[in-house]
C-alpha cells in the first residue's frame, strides 16, 4: 500500500508530513512526497495567505485525478480555519494544525495498521529541519497563523539533541513557528548543541532575540552557518505598531550592526509587506530605504493580503495598483539588494555543501546562504572550497579550490 503526504506551505509543515511519512513507514507503507498514484492521501495545508488555502481547497481534486478511489485525510492550518471545505469535497477524515497526529490514528482505524503517534521525521535532503518549537504568542494584526496553530509551546533541549544525534544530514536547520520565543532561552539550546557535527542553520527569528549571550553561543559552534533571515515587514514605525510588531526601525538597524560585529560575512535575509492598510507613500520609502541600510542579502517581498479573523482585516485597503507598483519597486530594490551582496565574494574562496546535481552543475549552499553553481557532478552531502568566480542566476558560479 502507498501513501502520498503532500505538504503546501511552511517548512514547519514539511517536518509535520515528514514524522507522518515515519510513522506510515514503521507502519509498513510506502511513502512518497510528490503527487502521484496511491492508495491514500494525506493533504498537509496551508492558511497563511487566501491564495494559500485556495491552493489547498483544490489539492483534493489533484490528487482524485490520480486515482478517484483513494482515501484522502487532511491535516493543517487551512483545515483547522474551515474543515467542513474540506470533507464537502470528500475528504474521509479532517483533522487541524494543533492535532496532526489524529491522522495517524484515523489511518490505523481505516486501514488496521498499527500507525502508533508521531516520529522523528523521514530526512529526504541534504539538509534537515528540526522543529524545536511550535505556536505563536505574537499576534501580528495582520497575521492569522497564531489563532491556528495555538500558544508558544517549546520541545525539551534533550529530546531536541538526541534527535539531531540521530540525522545524518550535512546540515541541520532549527525551525518552528517562532524559534524566537524557546522556553528558557535559544541560546541555552545552541549551547547544547556544541558538539553537533553538522552545520547549523537558524530559521526565521525575530530581530528582539539578538544579543551577546545568543551570539556568543552561535560562535561556539562548530559549524554555524552565519545567516540570519529577520522578519522585519516594514521600515517604517508607523507601520511596525500598526502591525503590532514590538520594535522599531532604530532597534531593528542595531540588531543587524550587532551580528555583524560577531559575523562580518553574515547574510541577513528578511521579509517586507508592500502596501499593508495603514501604509504611505513616506512610509514605504522608508521600507525601501532600509534595504540599503540593512545590507540585506536577500528580501522576501510580498503585497499584503487580508485575512480575514485578523486586526489588520477590518481595516481600509490599499488598492490592488498601489500595492503592485509597491511591490514590483521592492522586488526592483531586493534584486539590487541581493546582488550587492553576493559581489562582495567574487576572487574569495568559501565553502558549501554539494545537494543536487543538474545539466552540468551541482548546487548548493555557502553557510551564508548563497547559492552555488559548480561545474561538474560532486558526491551530495559533502562540502567542498570553492572560489567564487562571477556572479550566475540566483547566485554565484565557482570553481573547486584545489
Amino acid at each position: 500500500m502507498k501513501a502520498v503526504v503532500f505538504t503546501l506551505g511552511c517548512k514547519v509543515n514539511e517536518v509535520e508530513s515528514q514524522s507522518i511519512m515515519s510513522a506510515l513507514e514503521h507502519a509498513g507503507w510506502e511513502t512518497d512526497d510528490k503527487l502521484g498514484y496511491a492508495d491514500a492521501y494525506v493533504l498537509n495545508t496551508c492558511a497563511v495567505t487566501r491564495e494559500a488555502e485556495k491552493k489547498s481547497r483544490q489539492l483534493i481534486a489533484r490528487a482524485k485525478k490520480f486515482n478517484p478511489e483513494a482515501k484522502i485525510f487532511v491535516c493543517g492550518c487551512a483545515s483547522e480555519k474551515d474543515g467542513r471545505a474540506f470533507e464537502e469535497r470528500g475528504a474521509v477524515f479532517v483533522a487541524g494544525a494543533r492535532d496532526k497526529e489524529r491522522v495517524l490514528s484515523a489511518f490505523s482505524k481505516t486501514y488496521g495498521a498499527d500507525c502508533g503517534g508521531m516520529l522523528y521525521p523521514k530526512q529526504t535532503r541534504t539538509r534537515a529541519f528540526v522543529k524545536i518549537q511550535d505556536g505563536c504568542n505574537n499576534f501580528c494584526s495582520y497575521c492569522i497563523i497564531p489563532y491556528l496553530r495555538g500558544r508558544e509551546v517549546s520541545r525539551p533541549v534533550n529530546d531536541v539533541v538526541e534527535e539531531i544525534k540521530s540525522i545524518g544530514s550535512s546540515e541541520i536547520v532549527l525551525n518552528g513557528i517562532n524559534i524566537s520565543s524557546y522556553t528558557g532561552g535559544l541560546d541555552k539550546l545552541i549551547i547544547a548543541l556544541r558538539g553537533a557535527d553538522a552545520r547549523i542553520r537558524l530559521g526565521s527569528l525575530e530581530c528582539t532575540v539578538i544579543d551577546g549571550a545568543l551570539l556568543n553561543a552561535l560562535k561556539g559552534l562548530k559549524d554555524f552557518a552565519p545567516q540570519f533571515h529577520l522578519s522585519l515587514q516594514s521600515g517604517s514605525n508607523s507601520v511596525l505598531k500598526a502591525m503590532n510588531r514590538h520594535y522599531t526601525r532604530e532597534e531593528y538597524l542595531e540588531k543587524c550592526r550587532l551580528i555583524y560585529s560577531y559575523f562580518p560575512d553574515a547574510a541577513i535575509t528578511t521579509d517586507v509587506i508592500a502596501g499593508f492598510p495603514t501604509e504611505t507613500e513616506r512610509d514605504f520609502t522608508d521600507s525601501l530605504s532600509i534595504i540599503g541600510e540593512a545590507g540585506f542579502a536577500r528580501v522576501h517581498a510580498f503585497a499584503f493580503s487580508p485575512r480575514e479573523g485578523t486586526a489588520a482585516f477590518k481595516m481600509k485597503d490599499i488598492p490592488a495598483d498601489v500595492k503592485s507598483e509597491r511591490l514590483h519597486r521592492l522586488l526592483t530594490a531586493a534584486d539590487a539588494a541581493s546582488e550587492r551582496y553576493r559581489s562582495r565574494f567574487i576572487g574569495r574562496v568559501l565553502s558549501f555543501i554539494a545537494e543536487e546535481y543538474a545539466q552540468g552543475y551541482t548546487c548548493g549552499y555557502t553557510g551564508n546562504y548563497i547559492r552555488v553553481y559548480a561545474r561538474g557532478e560532486l558526491k551530495a552531502g559533502e562540502k567542498y572550497a570553492v572560489e567564487i568566480k562571477q556572479l550566475y542566476k540566483d547566485g554565484v558560479m565557482a570553481e573547486i579550490d584545489e
